[in-house]
């Protein structure tokens, strides 16, 4: 085994910019973390996330905290604030996206269970209050992550993550098995 050198990681990082994004976008929602929403945007890079919405008061570049954590990453994703995260589902909704929420919900399934059909649009909700009713009556679908321990979540930013990744893997099956 060997270590990439910084020139092959370059090439890579060059390569990748030439793939086209997937259909998945993410909403979030009254997030309250500047540093939960740079870890998203870094993590979104990574799992070829189209395009963030940053809503209600979710905090937005240009902002150092952001900037910090995303590790520029907020320069390579596109991203649109809007105020009200209702308007934006309903357009993803009207585009033919799935509006699915990560959220502990009694109508939750294991994420690991749903494949995603079409485009999709992953919800992420405040850290304490989650989403509203109003956005909640808009998602087609729930998925949650099973917590083993005594702790019911996980940090926001770290639960996007494993979700993203999920939804990247079923998306890019999918489009194998298409082709």
């Amino acid at each position: 085994m060997r270590k990439l050198t910084h020139v092959e990681l370059l090439e890579r990082q060059q390569k990748r910019k030439r793939v086209p994004k997937l259909p998945f976008c993410v909403v979030l929602n009254h997030i309250r973390s500047l540093h939960n929403v740079g870890s998203i945007f870094r993590t979104a890079d990574g799992a070829g996330v189209e395009k963030l919405y940053l809503c209600g008061i979710t905090g937005h570049p240009p902002d150092s905290k952001i900037t910090k954590t995303a590790l520029s990453a907020e320069k390579e994703v596109p991203w649109e604030y809007c105020q009200d995260a209702v308007e934006v589902l309903r357009r993803k909704k009207q585009e033919g996206y799935e509006i699915v929420l990560l959220e502990q919900l009694a109508q939750s399934i294991p994420y690991e269970t749903w494949t995603p059909q079409g485009p999709v649009c992953l919800v992420i909700g405040n850290e304490i209050e989650g989403v509203s009713d109003e956005l909640l009556a808009l998602c087609d679908r729930t998925i949650e992550i099973d917590m083993a321990g005594v702790k019911n979540s996980l940090n926001v930013s770290v639960a996007f993550g494993i979700a993203a990744y999920h939804i990247r893997n079923q998306i890019r099956e999918r489009a194998r098995a298409d082709s």
